[in-house]
């Protein structure tokens, strides 16, 4: 079997496997496999940042531990829109009606550029007093706001080639977008260290063992980079040129969900069904950030090398639970599609299955972690022995419980996909907002930084208990959206849809 044989039967896309008959463990995977890939890939942007950021400067390196959860903000208030979209289109797609699908997708691409170039105007005139509520040090919040500032200038990019990704899962293609994503990824990989470093003293010249002569060549041309401000233009860069190329796909329609200009005119009749399945979405995402964001500021209380060790585990962490994310959104789409197709049991099933093999999946992987934990701390903090003991430490105090993050993620998706986004926000919101975060806050002062990290197990456990019993409630199975979404008063027609469709 040659390669292309190969990777072939790894990753299917939606013409060789049904999402709605026969067994769930064998589509679940083939669709969640490219969004494991894809998802590792997006880790490889932060790691890249943190990688690079890290040899630039303790300075660097806390500051974009402190960016990570504003940009994550920024992203979380539009995310609702995709989520809509991916439901909508899932659940169309189920129902048998690729007409809607595409309606759906093309409003949410319209929706996703206005919305995203509000909140990045947005970002870039408040970002100093994020940063000051955040109490950066004087040290740091200058290089914050530098990052924050391009990331801003550029959200729609980041955001809209994330909305794609999200269209084409719905419709059931992972793989399309994996792809566009490992070149985006190569494309950032390679610009970070040149736009961080430029040619003079860059580290990458020793790993690649060009010799003083090639160096030299390469420092006449006296570009000395841009530090962290760099690390945002290859990230933002390398996303818009993902877009245009998504966008392209989209518009041809040969390959996953279509996209047509004529119907990209925002309505408001879908709007509303953006509002009512999105807005819980975007409150999910936004409780998630704040928590996280206000979770800093316990952090900013401790030394720099804190804030680091910090920034470097959950960096890990989100390496670990690539799976669960992808099981997690494969879940939402196999319960959107069986939703639309009345396949309310197999739905039932298809997220039983996947907090099972979550739970077992991720419990081994964090007593790796735990077992690992000082030699993957120092690859991230070379030479810095205070960030790598804290490091470790958070690993060890929290790896074991990671299962249940899986748990919590496999039936969220399960809530996503059957239009129950609240359910999935108010679980958030209790896992982050009323334990993660009040147990930071007070442990921290009498256990020290032990307070800190001693948090995150406590919620994971809480998050999994509370999501599976929510689901076994019952309540997610009136979720068919199919006779109240969007659509068009024929194949071929540019009327907006109404109300009565």
């Amino acid at each position: 079997m040659g390669l292309r044989e190969s990777i072939d039967s790894l990753f299917r896309g939606p013409d060789g496997m049904d999402l709605t008959s026969g067994g769930i463990g064998r589509p679940l995977f083939y669709l969640s496999l490219p969004i494991i890939v894809q998802n590792l890939f997006q880790v490889l942007y932060n790691l890249a940042d943190t990688f690079w950021l890290g040899r630039h400067s303790t300075e660097a390196l806390s500051a974009i531990t402190f960016a990570f959860p504003v940009v994550f903000l920024m992203i979380s208030l539009a995310l609702g829109v995709s989520v809509a979209g991916s439901v909508l289109v899932a659940q169309h797609v189920g129902a048998g009606n690729e007409d809607r699908a595409a309606y759906a997708a093309s409003q949410t691409m319209a929706y996703a550029a206005v919305i995203s170039v509000v909140l990045g105007v947005l970002g870039y005139a408040f970002v100093d007093d994020l940063t000051a509520l955040l109490g950066v040090n004087e040290t740091v919040a200058p290089l914050v706001v530098e990052y924050m500032q391009v990331y801003a200038l550029g959200l729609f990019a980041v955001f809209g080639f994330a909305v794609f990704m999200a269209l084409m899962r719905g419709y059931g293609d992972t793989v399309t977008p994996m792809y566009v994503m490992a070149g985006s990824v190569v494309l950032n990989i390679v610009l970070d260290p040149i736009l961080i470093f430029g040619f003079e003293a860059n580290p990458l010249f020793g790993m690649l063992g060009l010799g003083g002569v090639e160096a030299a060549a390469l420092s006449t041309t006296g570009f000395t980079g841009w530090g962290i401000g760099g690390a945002a233009i290859a990230t933002v860069g390398s996303r818009a040129l993902a877009l245009v190329v998504g966008l392209a796909i989209m518009f041809r329609g040969n390959r996953g969900v279509q996209i047509r200009l004529s119907e990209m005119v925002p309505d408001r009749s879908f709007g509303r069904t953006v509002v009512g399945i999105g807005l819980p979405a975007s409150v999910e995402g936004a409780a998630r950030s704040l928590s996280i964001t206000l979770l800093l500021v316990v952090v900013a209380a401790f030394p720099n090398a804190v804030s680091g060790a910090y920034g470097i585990g959950t960096r890990i962490f989100s390496v670990i639970f690539l799976p669960a994310l992808a099981v997690s959104q494969g879940i939402e789409t196999m319960t959107g599609q069986n939703i639309g197709a009345d396949e309310i049991d197999r739905a039932a099933e298809t997220n039983h299955f996947g907090a099972r093999s979550m739970l077992a999946l991720l419990t081994v992987g964090g007593a790796l972690i735990v077992l690992a934990a000082r030699p993957i701390a120092a690859v991230f903090a070379p030479g810095q022995p205070a960030v790598v003991d804290h490091t470790v430490t958070f690993l060890r105090v929290s790896g074991l419980t990671f299962g249940f993050i899986g748990v919590m993620r496999a039936y969220t998706g399960g809530f996503r996909g059957a239009g129950h986004t609240m359910i999935a926000a108010v679980i958030s919101l209790v896992t982050l907002g009323f334990v993660r975060l009040p147990v930071a806050w007070i442990a921290s002062g009498p256990l020290d930084v032990m307070g800190l990290w001693i948090a995150f197990p406590i919620s994971n456990v809480v998050g999994g208990v509370v999501a599976y019993l929510w689901f076994r409630r019952g309540t997610w199975r009136e979720g068919n959206l199919t006779e109240r979404g969007p659509t068009r008063d024929g194949i071929g027609s540019n009327a907006a849809p109404t109300d009565d469709d």
